[in-house]
């Protein structure tokens, strides 16, 4: 269970270092550029559905673009793929948004583009130990850096943060050690941290359920008469469950202090959009009575900017609302998936040409926010934290076998206790027949 008056521990702000943790340096690209980038411009960056196209219209603020059946989609951009911050133009409320990040120091950026690259350095260390047989199985991130940071840097201390399975960047930004998200798929815990302590519930395998764990515990927030919100993630192929589409209901019904954050990175497993829905994602808001938002995933201002936005209106008691991160997944599914069997390779170098790390170190070094000696040192600290998540990881010992009995109920449960002793017999068992 989680509590919404647990004490919660500080967080970091977007320039500052996490706890605990060292660095990284990002495969392909620690400060560096984007794999298959290298040199080159990204072209076209403002259509919402299709490949990078040379003759594409650069954006302003809010792009507008052709969707399926004529229909047209929004799209929230700040930072477009070449680095260069974008001006609010538009309707209200996307000329509201830049206003969340006007402000935004030197220092912040580099905090930004930090939390990115050595997310993204934790992230590639993890797909590699399991190729080695340390873990086994891994959710990768690649790609979805910005919407995560972004969004998870909007956050406040006291709000509460439901994810699935995918949220490495989300945890980062809430403070949780990168090592300890590894206990799960290295089979040696549930979960390994506490919820409580960062206000970031453990990882959610069944997909979608989180949204209706969010909505409900956001209830209980309002009720509690708090001014703190909530925030579940899902991905594009969550929203076809029924559980996600029956949260969004009770939160409109109950006007619930919740965000929705979806990223929409293109394809459910092995389902493309265009199996999975006929109208873009953000736009389901409007059946269920609140807002939607598409935001330009691979932009962590635009991000950043939208999230603050949806959080603060949920705090003001004005309800729910639906981002859409419209992003990409760069590599599989989890390890176990091979994307080559249902996608092109040019589409990933599309969208490779709007990567999100090297977007951001574009804007850094055209608007002279960082040098060569911040890159470096980036390197460095990145290293660091790749040595650190090995070590810990192979040192992991492992679990108490009877502790798969524990925290099952708050205050414990007879028939668990039955069954506790059934499974220490029969794990005695084992012994009795090696001393024979």
């Amino acid at each position: 269970m989680t509590d919404s008056t647990a004490a919660r521990k500080p967080r970091r702000s977007a320039g500052s270092k996490a706890a605990g943790t060292t660095g990284t340096k990002a495969a392909g690209t620690t400060g560096g550029k984007a794999a298959g980038t290298t040199g080159t411009k990204a072209a076209g960056t403002t259509t919402t559905g299709g490949k990078a196209g040379a003759g594409a219209k650069r954006t302003t603020r809010t792009t507008r673009t052709a969707a399926k059946k004529g229909s047209e989609t929004e799209l929230v951009q700040l930072l477009t793929p070449e680095g260069e911050r974008v001006e609010p133009t538009g309707k209200a409320p996307y000329a509201e948004y830049a206003g969340y990040v006007a402000g935004i120091t030197p220092d912040e950026l580099r905090g930004l583009y930090r939390d990115m690259v050595l997310t993204r350095r934790f992230d590639a260390e993890a797909t590699a130990l399991q190729r080695q047989g340390e873990l086994g199985l891994w959710a990768s991130l690649l790609g979805q850096e910005a919407a995560q940071i972004g969004s998870g840097r909007a956050t406040r201390e006291d709000d509460y943060v439901f994810p699935t399975y995918r949220e490495h960047g989300v945890a980062w930004c809430r403070g949780v050690d990168p090592t300890n998200l590894l206990g799960m798929f290295r089979g040696v815990n549930h979960g390994g941290w506490d919820p409580n302590s960062n206000n970031f519930h453990l990882y959610t395998i069944v997909i979608g359920s989180q949204a209706l764990h969010a909505t409900g515990y956001a209830m209980g927030v309002a009720k509690d008469g708090a001014d703190s919100g909530v925030i579940a993630y899902f991905g594009d192929g969550a929203s076809s469950q029924g559980d996600v589409n029956e949260a969004f209901n009770f939160a409109a019904v109950y006007n619930a202090p919740v965000v929705f954050f979806c990223q929409n990175n293109q394809w459910a497993i092995s389902e493309s959009n265009e199996k999975q829905t006929r109208v873009p994602l953000y736009q389901r808001a409007q059946g269920f009575g609140f807002p939607g938002v598409r935001v330009d995933g691979n932009d962590v201002l635009a991000s950043l900017a939208v999230t603050r936005w949806a959080l603060d209106r949920a705090r003001r008691g004005e309800g729910p609302a639906l981002i859409e991160a419209y992003t990409y997944r760069m590599g599989a599914h989890t390890t176990s998936d091979d994307p080559s069997r249902y996608r092109h390779d040019d589409e990933r170098a599309a969208w490779e040409a709007k990567d999100p790390i090297l977007r951001l170190r574009r804007h850094l070094e055209s608007a002279h926010h960082a040098d060569e000696g911040f890159f470096a040192e980036l390197e460095t600290e990145s290293e660091a934290l790749g040595k650190r998540v090995r070590e810990v990881v192979r040192a992991m010992p492992d679990p108490d076998r009877l502790a798969l009995f524990e925290h099952v109920y708050a205050d414990g449960h007879a028939l668990v206790d039955e069954e506790r002793v059934q499974f220490a017999a029969y794990q005695a068992s084992f012994a009795e027949s090696e001393g024979v």
